[in-house]
């Protein structure tokens, strides 16, 4: 790999351990002031773990997009996630406070992107995606808030956006794996017998592994895949 080519994931890869130092204050903080339920124990070494898994998704990023206007959109979205899905594992909250603001900043950085690069149908389809995700969520909710909680929901639109400016397979390949993920770590822990059927699980930490697997492994996969 050429010094160029390799200069543009280091420095991402050094953005996102900096950018990890503020995302463990905003994990820290945010929830505190949402949070209706006591916390979880917080991971021994959480924050290191934390700045490492930052740098190694910005990194990761800028392998995946290279130096192109849709980078600094999904710089956000998958630091926003990281926060989220650490906050939801430790108070089963995904709070306003970090939802909105990532919504606000990849929307606003996806419509520079699509007015720099006239990829006007690109956005189209995302916002097609965040629409339809956020439907299917609050549709759920209102069947049954327990199946689904509100914070979900409000994480849908951002997860559609995302994975709908990319293409309509990834928001189909995100979901896929989030569940499934989702339904492997349920049942080792009901056969471990550290979970019920009706445990409380933090549906936001499969989700945002479900982007992430879409976001990275999307490009390998057939460009077509059923029902997209």
């Amino acid at each position: 790999m050429k010094a160029a080519t390799l200069a543009l994931p280091v420095l991402c890869g050094l953005l996102g351990l900096i950018l990890g130092s503020f995302l463990n204050v905003v994990i820290h903080r945010v929830p505190r002031q949402e949070s209706i339920v006591s916390p979880r124990s917080v991971l021994r070494g959480r924050s290191l773990m934390v700045e490492l898994a930052c740098g190694a998704l910005l990194a990761g990023a800028a392998l995946r997009f290279g130096l192109d206007w849709t980078l600094p959109a999904f710089v956000i979205l998958l630091a926003g996630l990281l926060a989220l899905a650490c906050t939801d594992f430790e108070h089963y909250l995904l709070p306003k406070r970090i939802v909105y603001p990532v919504l606000g900043m990849v929307g606003g950085l996806l419509f520079l992107a699509a007015a720099i690069t006239g990829a006007w149908d690109r956005l189209a389809v995302a916002i097609a995606c965040a629409a339809g995700w956020f439907a299917v969520f609050f549709a759920i909710n209102l069947v049954d808030s327990r199946m689904l909680g509100f914070g979900d929901v409000r994480l849908a639109p951002v997860l559609g956006l995302g994975l709908g400016w990319l293409g309509v397979r990834y928001v189909v390949l995100g979901f896929l794996v989030a569940n499934l993920i989702g339904a492997v770590i349920g049942l080792g822990l009901m056969a471990a017998k550290r979970a019920q059927r009706n445990s409380r699980v933090p549906y936001g930490v499969f989700l945002a592994l479900g982007a992430y697997v879409a976001i990275y492994a999307g490009p390998w996969l057939p460009q077509r895949m059923p029902g997209t």
